[in-house]
């Protein structure tokens, strides 16, 4: 058997499609130590408030970004290397055939609903995806012949087949421990075994967070956390300026960081994140079905000029679904290059000249200020674009993701390894292509080597397909006091999770 085990270890990691912000400086006393304090707390402000709190049943990465490992738990977690590591499994063996997970848990730890963790809650946990929950993420645990519980502390997770991708995805939210007694009110009442519990819900202004004093691992050092939501990123630049808040995690105004940098007040972090800002096509649209027109649209765009316009070149040019935090990561902007004649025999070649497009964004600021140089730049190939704004989450959710009633659009996607889960027939962007299933399914399959060349070979293919256009892929770009510590250099998770941050 191969052995997996590692020290646990606390991250911060940001979803990059939302913006953080923090920490009211009358929120609470400040000791300057970095031992938990009853009454130290943290506020902290996003861009997109969660449509509900149940993850389960409701997409977006506003709910695991405020929930997962702050309220839950998952067996294993990522590092910010993107290393897996122990959460609730203290260690974890894999069979010689690599379909069976022996997972050894921790015995100390506890709901916030007084109920003990045991084996038995992650056989719930895992069959209940299967069962009972209703996002397109659902599927990442159909691979799963059957769970059960050996002992209260050892679970044994047996695969229909070999799988490079099921433990990974145990990572993210489909591995959210929950409680036997605790799922009746999901939406509105969390209950998990993390660092912090549910304390109430402000719709339209904020969610408040608890301390858990009961938690079975370190303690985190705020007592309280508000997550505060804003949608003016001037506000929040202004708001550090003028000390109401002491951190802006994911900058959401960019251009503005100059008044930052100059000014020893504060720390200015910069990293990278999983977050691929995507202009999305509809492949199911008449129009779109035309390999000529996608890839007009990717050379009429000048990537580089983009992010300079929209996003203060901040940011890094990919050309993939891949981010350089993956192990099968390669530099893909010049399989489609700048060409704007070649944009205009492509779309003249296809019947496309003056064609209308539908451009739905979503009311988040780099997708609003990106849209309309996409807009500028597809229009001097040719084609139309009507720019349509929804509010997001959920006109944007129920409209565009749940719908598909878009021609395209420009969102970033931040979950963690998600190239098959956005490009397939049954999402949004209504990808049907064999080639690339089989090359996903030999890449799952495989030992690690294949699982690098096949992924590889899948990148490739969605470029070379034009499935969709890569604008960049967003910074992890955060201000802060200089006093706060525990930020992350990546954000690479679904999660935003608060239990590293101290004074």
């Amino acid at each position: 058997m191969k052995s997996y085990l590692s020290p646990v270890v606390a991250l911060l990691g940001s979803a990059a499609l939302l913006a953080v912000t923090a920490c009211s400086a009358g929120a609470g006393s400040s000791s300057g130590s970095g031992s938990p304090g009853a009454t130290q707390s943290l506020a902290i402000g996003l861009v997109a408030e969660p449509a509900s709190l149940d993850f389960t049943t409701t997409d977006g990465a506003a709910i695991p970004q405020a929930l997962l490992g702050n309220v839950y738990n998952g067996l294993v977690k990522q590092d910010e290397s993107g290393k897996i590591v122990p959460d609730l499994a203290k260690s974890w063996t894999l069979s010689p055939d690599r379909k069976t997970y022996t997972f050894t848990l921790v015995d100390n730890a506890k709901f916030s609903n007084g109920q003990a963790f045991t084996a038995d809650d992650a056989v719930f946990s895992i069959d209940r995806v299967k069962t009972s929950w209703t996002t397109s993420l659902k599927a990442a645990m159909d691979v799963v012949q059957s769970a059960k519980a050996v002992s209260p502390t050892q679970l044994q997770v047996t695969l229909a087949k070999p799988s490079n991708d099921w433990l990974f995805r145990m990572t993210t939210r489909i591995g959210a421990m929950f409680s036997k007694t605790g799922v009746d009110k999901l939406a509105t009442e969390p209950v998990g075994t993390g660092p912090y519990t549910f304390g109430s819900w402000k719709r339209g202004d904020s969610i408040v967070l608890q301390r858990n004093d009961d938690y079975w691992g370190t303690k985190p050092h705020f007592g309280q956390v508000t997550l505060k939501y804003f949608k003016d990123p001037t506000a929040l630049n202004n708001a550090l300026l003028t000390g109401t808040i002491n951190v802006i995690g994911t900058v959401q105004a960019p251009e503005a960081l100059s008044q930052f940098t100059s000014n020893d007040k504060y720390q200015v972090i910069e990293g990278t994140t999983n977050g691929e800002v995507l202009l999305s096509f509809n492949n199911s649209r008449p129009v779109l079905k035309d390999i000529r027109v996608r890839q007009a649209i990717r050379a009429a765009i000048d990537h580089k000029a983009l992010l300079d316009t929209c996003w203060a070149g901040r940011g890094k040019l990919i050309g993939s679904m891949v981010p350089p935090t993956d192990p099968w990561y390669e530099d893909l902007t010049s399989a489609a290059p700048y060409d704007l004649p070649k944009a205009k025999s492509l779309l003249q070649a296809a019947g496309a000249t003056g064609k209308t497009l539908r451009l739905r964004l979503p009311t988040l600021p780099y997708a609003t200020s990106c849209g309309q140089v996409v807009k500028s730049q597809l229009e001097q190939a040719g084609l139309k674009v009507q720019i349509d704004q929804l509010e997001f989450p959920a006109a944007w959710l129920t409209a565009v993701l749940k719908n598909a009633d878009y021609d395209m659009s420009i969102i970033a996607h931040v979950e963690p390894r998600d190239l098959g889960a956005v490009f397939n027939a049954k999402y949004y962007t209504r990808y049907d292509d064999p080639t690339l299933q089989q090359a996903l399914a030999a890449a799952d399959a495989g030992d690690e080597a294949t699982q690098v060349a096949e992924m590889k070979k899948a990148a490739k293919r969605l470029s070379d397909q034009a499935a969709a256009d890569w604008l960049f892929l967003l910074p992890n770009l955060m201000v802060a006091d200089k006093d706060l510590k525990g930020l992350p250099q990546n954000a690479i998770t679904e999660s935003l999770d608060l239990s590293t941050l101290s004074r």
